[in-house]
């Protein structure tokens, strides 16, 4: 009987860290979730995919919601990209989304991409459309994996790109996110 008494004092001292553990992650994706899909999307098992989702993961820590989709951009000085996909979350369920983007510089080429975006710090489906603007005008390269970061308002975007084209130079670009398709990308 002191046993059990016993048991079942530590459980419901277990109990509460627990579920406040399950809380705190709840909203969030884990590295191997993100991988797994990435792997499922891109049609690869590649190691450079897990290295580009460890390296933003140590950065911004966990992603509140991510989106898979394509996009197709092109340049000569002045450019564009128009993109759209599905943005997953937890606690939202899934929205489709468009995101389309002017940019100015030494710039030319053409590509095609399928892109994997890890969201952090999303306080509501809906505070994605707006304009997200790069940070600190970072890019980085894993394997054959290219990712930037983007901010506005103290959520930050993680494009994760590969695809095919060529597309050369340096630039200034924003993406905007709406909820339906626009060819203003402004």
């Amino acid at each position: 009987m002191l046993m059990g008494r016993a048991a079942l004092a530590a459980a419901s001292i277990a109990l509460p860290a627990g579920a406040a553990f399950a809380q705190q992650n709840s909203g969030t994706f884990s590295p191997g979730e993100i991988v797994d899909d990435g792997h499922k999307f891109f049609g690869t098992t590649s190691r450079d995919l897990a290295q580009v989702v460890e390296a933003a993961t140590k950065r911004w820590g966990r992603p509140n919601a991510y989106i898979l989709g394509q996009e197709a951009s092109g340049a000569f000085f002045g450019g564009l990209r128009y993109g759209e996909g599905v943005m997953y979350t937890r606690n939202a369920g899934d929205q489709h989304i468009y995101w389309q983007g002017p940019s100015f510089g030494f710039d030319t080429g053409a590509d095609g991409d399928r892109t994997m975006m890890l969201v952090y710090n999303l306080p509501a489906t809906g505070a994605i459309h707006q304009r997200f603007g790069g940070v600190d005008g970072s890019a980085y390269f894993v394997g054959g994996f290219g990712f930037t970061a983007l901010q506005a308002e103290g959520i930050v975007v993680v494009p994760i790109r590969t695809g095919l084209g060529l597309r050369l130079g340096a630039n200034v670009n924003y993406l905007k996110f709406t909820p339906q398709a626009t060819w203003n990308p402004f």
